[in-house]
């Protein structure tokens, strides 16, 4: 066993470790997922481009309507997530064609929200 002393956040800690060989022990690493990356708009056949949720959460509120015109980077809809609101933009300038959630709704991840053309 040998002890170590560590400081985190200016508070002092006595750490105790034991050394493991490799035949004492086993360690199984977890299986690694391919990291994911930000759902990117995703293009529906003819329609134009999907804004997908990012994250699993409720719709707080939509700012569009259909018909709309809107620019690169203004904001769609609210999603809560985790007691924090994050603003869904529109990644590409156009009209919205559709809005395919509701103020209230529950959303996972990767659900279609708007469809801008």
């Amino acid at each position: 066993m040998k002890k170590y002393v560590v400081k985190v956040n200016g508070k002092v800690y006595e750490v105790e470790l034991e050394s493991v060989t490799e035949a004492q022990g086993h360690v199984e690493a977890p299986k690694a997922e391919a990291p994911k990356a930000a759902p990117a708009p995703a293009a529906v056949a003819g329609e134009g481009a999907s804004v997908k949720a990012p994250m699993q959460g409720n719709i707080n509120d939509i700012k569009v309507s259909v018909g709309q015109s809107v620019n690169k980077g203004d904001t769609l809809l609210i999603l809560e997530a985790m007691k924090l609101e994050n603003e869904i933009v529109a990644p590409v300038s156009g009209t919205v064609k559709s809005i395919h959630v509701s103020k209230g709704q529950t959303v996972d991840n990767g659900t279609v929200l708007v469809v801008l053309g």
